[in-house]
Formats: C-alpha cells, structure tokens, sequence
C-alpha cells in the first residue's frame, strides 16, 4: 500500500474513533448535566496532605480505571510481595493505588453494592457465585475471590503502608446514574457514597489529578485497567 493512502487511512480511523469516543461520553454526562453543579465536587478534604505520606526508595503507583478482575489491587500486592523477595522492607516501599471511573465500587462498603447493585452496574462479578457482585471482594477478600489464596486484600495492604485513594467526580456522576435510575435524590445518593467510603481510602478531587500528584512525589506509573 503506498505511503500517502496508508496516512489516509489512519487519519481517517483516528477520526472515527475520536468521534466515537466523544459521542459515548456525551451519551454518559448528558442525562447528568443538571444535576451535577449541585454536588459538592471539591469536597476531599486534606488530598494534597495525604500524599505527604508517600516514602521510601520504590514507589509506584496504580491506575485503577476499570475494576479488571481485581487486577488494580493484586499488582498492588505483587509490588509489595516481589519487593520483600528482593530483600526491601514494606517501609521502603510506597504503592499508590488510585481507584477512579467504573472501578469505584472497590473503595465502597458492601452495603452500598447490595444497595444499589454496583456490580452489575459496573459490570464486577462475584468469582464465587458467577454473579454480578453484592459486595466489596477486594476489600477483605474471601476464598475464591483472588486467583490465589496468598493474595491480600485492600485492608490488610494498607496496614502494610499501601495508599488507596478515590476519585471523587467519578463517584459524583455513577452515583447521580443511581439516583436517576432509582427516582432518588441525587445529593443524598452522593452523600450515602461519601460515606460510604472504606476506612482509610482518600477522596481526590479526580482519579487523573491523582495520577498526577503520585508521580510529583517520584512514583512510577502503571496502568492497572484493560
């Protein structure tokens, strides 16, 4: 194929995709565009402070967009278990797992994903049942819900030094979804969320400004969705 029609080409691919994207995004925030304003976007509290607490040598961090089988939270875990081998101590070490777009449901109680059936919204399924999930399974992980039993889970991660945080916009607009699916009110289905964040989980004003503070403190980035 000659060079000039092969540019052709892919400029004209990169255009249908550009436009399809940008079509499924307004598909998603349009039904949203009144309810937004208001809610309280920048309601994260000490985010820049938090990230204070990055430390050590080797220090990474996690883009966890999708919910992809858990996988945000076992490579948090393989960093961890593959450092220790090579003879660095969890004080070392910091990873950053930053959970944002539709793997939200991983910093939320379980109440909340039987509430308001998060798997099957965010399309998680329980490994046990082969259902759409009724609960948080990374969190305090039950037999069968990692590939492997000696994987941890979100708790037990962050009493190893691990940082979790969550995007806040993100959850501002799956929870208006809710809201509109469900005839609620959408400032009080966010504030259930808000407080329905796990223990020890930060709210970031956005997953992206996140991305962006953990590789200010010298972490690496690794892309943990599909």
């Amino acid at each position: 194929m000659k060079s000039e029609e092969l540019n052709s080409r892919r400029r004209f691919l990169s255009t249908v995709a550009l436009g399809a994207a940008a079509s499924s995004f307004a598909m998603l925030t349009s039904p949203l565009h009144a309810a937004l304003p208001t809610l309280q976007i920048d309601s994260t509290g000490d985010a820049d402070e938090w990230f204070k607490k990055v430390k050590g040598t080797h220090r990474i961090v996690y883009d966890g967009s999708t919910a992809h089988d858990g996988f945000p939270i076992i490579w948090t875990w393989a960093f961890y278990y593959t450092n220790n081998t090579t003879n660095t101590p969890d004080s070392d070490m910091t990873a950053v797992c930053v959970i944002r777009h539709s793997a939200i449901a991983y910093a939320l109680k379980s109440s909340l994903w039987e509430k308001y059936k998060l798997g099957e919204m965010l399309k998680i399924m329980d490994k046990t049942t082969g259902e759409p999930a009724t609960r948080n399974t990374v969190y305090e992980p039950k037999k069968g819900d990692f590939p492997m039993e000696a994987i941890e889970g979100m708790k037990r991660l962050q009493e190893r030094g691990a940082m979790f945080c969550v995007c806040n916009l993100a959850l501002t607009v799956y929870s208006s979804i809710a809201a509109q699916g469900m005839g609620l009110d959408p400032n009080e289905v966010y504030q259930e969320w808000i407080d329905g964040v796990l223990p020890g989980i930060q709210l970031v004003p956005s997953g992206v400004w996140a991305l962006g503070r953990a590789q200010e403190k010298e972490c690496g980035y690794i892309f943990a969705g599909e």
